[in-house]
């Protein structure tokens, strides 16, 4: 559908979503500078007062094609192309755990011509567990909006001798150590597990996976007991009874699935919400005119029905704030999660 092209030996893929306004052409490989003529002034950008918007949007996804970010910016990126006049560049830089492409935003040149879509792992538990970590979001990032959220289902072994959350807990308290939790290390879903266990006084094995798709494998194989992970995820094989789901962790029961409990409904733990988000930021330095005009375009976009209609098939929210509700959001999210990382003396090596 969208013409897409693949360096090999890199790990990258880079799609060009055209606007319907232009020809054909080969896809260009930087992004425009995405402001109006009247805020060129402000931005001090590559682009000529007479030509705005003269070069393509590069947006970096640190991750392989096919996961939620990636999934997520394809549906709007025709929407943001059709605004601006120009084609709109995904480019995927998968590596070490998201870290690879996120540094490579925060290192471009903030003219405007890049941008991240990105997830709370790669802008908040990242940073928290990883040491080394080679950006710091608060001081190498310029938050654009929070795109959307998406909460966790826990589930388990259909064979597990539990139909609750009440149960597990009762179960994992009176078998200490012996209930196996898979999960990526360092990722949302493993602070979920980790918050969950701090909540209840739980002690289990963490088994180590690949990452989402591996540890729903685990557990509807029977290798381990229980998993957090993305409603997108999850849901399908819960509905399929390839799992059990015991709880949704949003504060309010979601509509794609209104007789599943919440969390704090099911276990007693008020105001218990953990989730997976999505978000855009650009460089630190990018100028607030063109922060601006990228988070207006963005959240006009959320706001289609079409957009709406394929967000909520995916099972995620739409949300689509201001940069400075954004730049909230992320201190709060660090400031939490580092309370529970410090908890459990955890730090993972990449």
């Amino acid at each position: 559908m969208d013409p897409k092209k693949t360096e090999s030996g890199r790990g990258r893929q880079q799609v060009c979503v055209r606007p319907r306004t232009l020809a054909g052409g080969a896809c260009a490989t930087f992004l425009v500078a995405v402001l109006g003529v009247g805020s060129l002034a402000v931005a001090g950008s590559v682009l000529a007062a007479d030509t705005p918007m003269s070069r393509p949007l590069r947006v970096v996804v640190p991750y392989p094609p096919g996961g939620t970010s990636d999934a997520q910016i394809r549906i709007i990126a025709p929407r943001i192309s059709e605004a601006i006049g120009q084609p709109v560049l995904i480019d995927n830089r998968p590596g070490a755990s998201g870290m690879l492409g996120a540094d490579l935003v925060a290192r471009s040149t903030p003219d405007g011509q890049t941008m991240l879509m990105t997830d709370v792992g790669n802008l908040i538990m990242t940073g928290i567990v990883h040491p080394n970590a080679p950006y710091v979001v608060a001081r190498d990032f310029a938050p654009v909006t929070l795109v959307s959220f998406t909460p966790h289902l826990l589930g388990v072994f259909p064979g597990l001798p539990v139909q609750t959350v009440a149960d597990l807990v009762k179960h994992a308290r009176a078998n200490p150590g012996k209930l196996n939790f898979a999960t990526s290390l360092g990722g949302a879903t493993h602070f979920a597990g980790l918050l969950f266990s701090q909540h209840n006084g739980l002690q289990w094995v963490e088994i180590p996976t690949k990452g989402g798709t591996d540890s729903i494998t685990q557990v509807m194989g029977g290798q381990s007991d229980l998993v957090f992970n993305s409603m997108v995820s999850m849901m399908p094989q819960g509905k399929a009874g390839k799992l059990r789901i015991l709880a949704v962790t949003s504060p309010k029961r979601v509509p794609q699935w209104t007789e599943l409990p919440t969390m704090a409904e099911a276990s007693g733990i008020a105001g218990f919400s953990t989730g997976s988000w999505q978000g855009i930021v650009m460089p630190a330095k990018v100028a607030p005119a063109v922060v601006a005009r990228v988070n207006r375009e963005v959240v006009r976009a959320l706001g289609m029905q079409d957009v709406r209609d394929r967000y909520f098939a995916l099972g995620t929210e739409i949300v689509g704030n201001s940069p400075a509700e954004f730049g909230t959001w992320l201190r709060d999210e660090n400031a939490r999660w580092t309370v529970v990382a410090k908890k459990a003396n955890l730090k993972v090596s990449f």
